[in-house]
């Protein structure tokens, strides 16, 4: 399945259906094997951070360094599965997971006030002074009631985010 000559089976499309909770249809799974296959330039059957530095729009992300720790090696179902979160069919709780990840740089489950600051600087770029970034994350941890000590879970997490009046509506285009 993942080697670039290989053509997807029914078993197969309906395999990585399950894998990714059927947020894609069948049709959106064969053209992300084929833009797997157009990443996967060595035919290795995964994807490298090299392969998804070549892609402009992933490249030139602030986070993209921040994504290429949770994407670098993805296989064809995981790939799926990791862009499952960003489907319009995704539930809230799924796009929340993700983003939550993106802060969590060390895996450990917990973001920290300063996994916050670094993902806030890489977001604002030179537009927001590091003063005004610590300023707003300050206030929006003490409006949900956290402090810049607090070490936040996925719910607490999830507490923060509904205070911060952030939307998550993060989609992927498939075609």
């Amino acid at each position: 399945m993942g080697n670039a000559s290989s053509m997807l089976t029914q078993y197969d499309i309906e395999e990585v259906q399950e894998h990714c909770n059927h947020l894609f249809s069948q049709q959106e799974i064969v053209s992300l094997y084929q833009r797997f296959c157009q990443l996967d330039r060595n035919a290795k059957g995964f994807i490298s951070a090299d392969e998804f530095l070549s892609v402009p729009e992933f490249a030139m992300n602030p986070l993209s360094q921040r994504l290429l720790k949770m994407i670098d090696g993805l296989n064809f179902k995981d790939f799926v599965a990791f862009l499952s979160a960003f489907s319009a069919k995704a539930s809230s709780q799924q796009k929340i997971e993700i983003i939550f990840k993106v802060y969590d740089s060390d895996s450990n489950g917990n973001v920290s006030f300063n996994d916050i600051l670094e993902v806030l600087r890489d977001l604002s770029g030179p537009f927001m002074s590091e003063e005004q970034i610590e300023e707003v994350l300050t206030q929006v941890l003490r409006e949900a009631g956290y402090t810049k000590n607090s070490f936040l879970k996925l719910d607490d997490f999830v507490k923060v985010l509904s205070h911060s009046g952030l939307k998550m509506d993060v989609e992927v285009p498939v075609d």
